[in-house]
């Protein structure tokens, strides 16, 4: 797990050091263990290294092979690089290390782009043809791996990070489709970036460029077909294949040549990990976070079950409030484009802490987008099958718009969740599916937002689109879940693990996102997955022979990072003063200053609702915009 930057030069002109020296020093926490670059006559390519495999300086990057013919950058693991090599030294490869590196470089010289189908693992990376002077670049096939890039004045830039791309010499506008879905969605999808010359990769695709031809490929998507009769077998054998999957893909993701562990909420996703893990290892580090001062939401008693029913070397990390609050201030001082998802708090936390254990971390995330394991995929099973309660929620509409709501108490969540699920009766599967992903609707965004930088409306809906186009009037729940491996799995869960895990220089593995997995998962019929009482089931009965009884029919106590009670106290005077303050909306021209003033009395109100989301997208906003300012045209 490393941070990749690069320059290429479409018509020859000239490149400068300085240019990757300031990007490369951007990166550097994505790889603390050695940073430097290589110059060629139309290219330059800088890598910063997390050592995992082969820690020896032999394994620098960037890699050029013995003949000196080719060069490769690589942030990523192939997981089933020993395999791959066994096959490349049946060709009489001859290997001088023993890493994953030199394997997915000689592959390449060996299959070209269409070794990127033998890969498992994540990754993205370039690969820079010395006699020919073309470049090749790929990103991962469900983007775990981050690649930002801009074509400007007969250049490529590129890089792991936003960050690693404002050192480059070009202009920098904001963009304003970008602006209005963040607002929307509390991140930015892909291909946007906040930057309008800035895009990022899209999972599963790849760049060949030589001299001025450009030409970019999918290379994988998943292979699902609603009309296709699916994986052949009862559930007995869908169990039993999960099991299979599991333990391989986990197998897969132990190898590592300095310390290893694995995140343990007390969840079932990792606690499905960690019994897998187990069986190689003897004494697997596991850690968990608890809450200190938020007793009703700490899960540690579950996981602390799981550690002793698998023997772990188990560390807690008990948090105060002030351990969340310094989280806040390290996670605004990071970021490098605009991400509001709060839960990151939390995973920089986890990192940090970990990261005092072990270099590697395995991780439970995807089984929900997988498998049908959040709340919202209840709803819409619920409401995609009827019945009087669904009808119950939709009448009482009315009521539900008239009581206090908040996600801060357990009756006010309770009346925003049924609210949100009476309007979702009214919309389509598609636009229901966009709302639900949402924070604020067009119209909310709109308001907030100066008639100046309001969007392409346009351009937006064809984002939209682009992420809608799995739903279809005869489709099941399976498409929600395609819908959400492609949006939200990427672009918020798969940032937010990747940006704080990196900002502590730590790799973070993902066994549900084996391919192999994923494409087994959209195999299986809706019925394998959620039912009327059971969310996630194929992964709870699968390995409930293997887990401690306590973790099923608990209830499940998701915690809140209590954004409302710091925005009322110790965040106040910043919020009235300075992220919010009349001179700074007005200065920037970028926000409706009537509908921030609306916003901030709703803060102070009885009734906050989802205000404290709005809140933080702004204030991660402003910090983004105040650090970056010198870089960006408005």
């Amino acid at each position: 797990m490393c941070g990749i930057t690069g320059i290429y030069s479409l018509k020859g002109k000239e490149i400068k050091d300085e240019w990757i020296e300031g990007s490369l020093k951007s990166l550097a926490k994505r790889g603390p263990d050695n940073q430097s670059y290589k110059s060629f006559p139309n290219a330059c390519l800088g890598h910063a290294r997390l050592s995992i495999l082969d820690t020896s300086s032999a394994a620098n990057q960037p890699f050029t092979d013995a003949e000196n013919q080719w060069t490769i950058i690589f942030n990523g693991e192939i997981f089933n690089f020993q395999e791959l090599r066994a096959l490349l030294e049946k060709k009489g490869v001859k290997f001088r290390t023993t890493g994953d590196t030199e394997v997915l470089l000689e592959l390449y010289k060996a299959y070209g782009k269409e070794c990127l189908n033998m890969l498992n693992g994540f990754w993205a990376f370039a690969v820079y043809n010395h006699q020919k002077q073309d470049i090749f670049i790929a990103r991962d096939r469900f983007g775990i791996k981050p690649l930002y890039y801009a074509f400007s004045d007969g250049y490529l830039f590129f890089g792991s990070e936003m960050k690693a791309i404002f050192p480059f010499p070009f202009e920098k506008h904001l963009d304003k489709e970008a602006l209005s879905l963040y607002f929307q969605l509390n991140y930015i999808p892909g291909p946007l970036s906040i930057i309008s010359e800035v895009k990022k990769l899209l999972p599963g695709y790849c760049i060949s460029i030589q001299g001025e031809a450009v030409k970019f490929e999918q290379f994988y998507k998943i292979p699902y077909d609603k009309d296709s009769k699916g994986f052949q077998g009862d559930y007995e054998a869908q169990k039993k294949k999960l099991k299979e999957l599991m333990e391989d893909s986990v197998r897969l993701r132990m190898v590592a040549d300095v310390p290893l562990g694995a995140f343990l909420s007390g969840g079932i996703d990792s606690s499905v990990v960690v019994s897998q893990a187990a069986k190689f290892t003897k004494h697997l580090n596991t850690f968990s976070i608890g809450f200190a001062d938020n007793a009703f939401f700490d899960e540690t008693p579950y996981a602390n079950i799981v550690a002793k029913k698998y023997n772990t070397n188990h560390t807690v990390f008990k948090l105060k409030n002030e351990d969340l609050f310094e989280s806040l201030h390290e996670l605004l001082d990071y970021i490098d484009e605009p991400f509001a998802d709060s839960s990151a708090l939390l995973v920089n936390i986890l990192s940090k802490y970990t990261r005092k254990h072990v270099t590697v971390s395995l991780s439970g995330d995807a089984g929900d987008e997988l498998f049908a394991g959040y709340n919202k995929h209840q709803g819409e099973y619920t409401l995609r099958n009827g019945g009087w309660k669904a009808e119950a929620v939709s009448l009482l509409e009315p009521v539900w718009k008239m009581l206090p709501k908040s996600r801060h108490g357990k009756y006010g969540n309770l009346f925003r969740q049924l609210e949100r699920f009476a309007i979702g009766m009214k919309l389509s599967k598609a636009e229901r599916y966009w709302r639900w992903c949402c924070f604020l609707d067009d119209a909310a965004v709109k308001k907030l937002i100066a008639v100046n930088f309001h969007p392409d409306a346009s351009a937006v809906n064809e984002i939209k689109a682009a992420f809608l186009k799995y739903f279809s009037a005869e489709g099941d729940m399976n498409e929600v879940l395609l819908a959400d491996v492609n949006l939200v799995l990427p672009y918020d869960m798969l940032t937010k693990v990747d940006s704080m895990s990196m900002r502590n220089s730590l790799e973070v593995r993902v066994p549900f996102l084996d391919y192999r997995i994923v494409e087994f998962a959209f195999s299986l019929p809706v019925s394998s997955k959620i039912d009327g009482t059971m969310k996630k089931k194929i992964v709870q009965d699968a390995f409930r022979d293997e887990l401690p009884e306590e973790l099923y029919n608990r209830p499940k106590r998701g915690f809140e990072v209590p954004l409302l009670q710091w925005f009322r106290t110790d965040l106040k005077g910043d919020i009235l003063n300075r992220y919010l303050s009349q001179s700074v909306i007005r200065e920037a021209g970028i926000f409706n200053e009537e509908a921030i003033e609306s916003i901030k009395t709703k803060l102070f109100s009885g009734n906050p609702g989802d205000v404290h989301a709005q809140i933080w997208a702004l204030i991660v906003f402003q910090n983004w915009l105040e650090k970056y300012r010198s870089y960006i045209i408005l």
